[in-house]
């Protein structure tokens, strides 16, 4: 891992929408690297603060954590502009077709990995809060990244299509929860948390079964 590898932080605002409904939401978009390379971490609602962000460093890629649109917003675009590739689990089609419809996505597949600055991030397939939802775990930093998945306080939202309650807290329980207690949680929305300060909760979560 490069000396100068840094995460940086671009809050970006837009609008969720699904299910015939419309949220304003504020997103939270990773850029993870160093002064030569980076990793962007979903694509919501402003390419231009995104680019800006980025410099003129390389962009090894453009990892969505999940198809919902406000995730997914501006990836087609800032990956030709940016000429890097936009990965999305595949079973996130159905979704980003809603938003992206016929725009080509790579494959981000459990297990696999993509490399930046000296190290790697993990692909880590966590589906309930959609079908294709994925966290990306970064070993050597201690840190990892869950779109909608984990927030600090629970997890994602389960209420609308594509969602399913149970399937989340497996996905919590089994995937995520395993990690080290300190590994630090960047979420989505909002601010973070750690696998620790989450992990003593869980029978709470599935007890109010949201």
């Amino acid at each position: 891992m490069s000396g100068a590898f840094r995460i940086d932080r671009v809050v970006t605002s837009g609008v969720f929408e699904l299910d015939g409904g419309t949220w304003d939401v504020d997103n939270n978009v990773w850029l993870v690297g160093d002064d030569d390379e980076v990793v962007v971490v979903d694509a919501a609602h402003d390419e231009k603060a995104i680019t800006a962000a980025v410099g003129d460093r390389n962009v090894v890629g453009i990892v969505c954590t999940h198809g919902h649109n406000d995730h997914v917003t501006v990836a087609p675009q800032l990956g030709e502009h940016l000429h890097s590739p936009v990965l999305l689990h595949p079973a996130d089609r159905e979704l980003w077709e809603l938003t992206h419809p016929g725009r080509r996505f790579w494959r981000a597949e459990d297990g696999e990995r993509i490399a930046v600055a000296g190290t790697a991030l993990e692909f880590i397939h966590t589906p309930g809060h959609s079908p294709g939802s994925i966290c990306l775990h970064l070993p050597e930093a201690g840190a990892l990244f869950t779109g909608d998945t984990l927030f600090a306080g629970g997890p994602g939202a389960t209420g609308r299509s594509f969602s399913d309650f149970p399937t989340i807290i497996s996905s919590i329980r089994d995937r995520l929860l395993v990690l080290p207690a300190g590994t630090r949680v960047h979420t989505g929305h909002g601010d973070g948390t750690s696998v620790g300060d989450e992990s003593p909760h869980l029978d709470e979560w599935i007890a109010r079964g949201h």
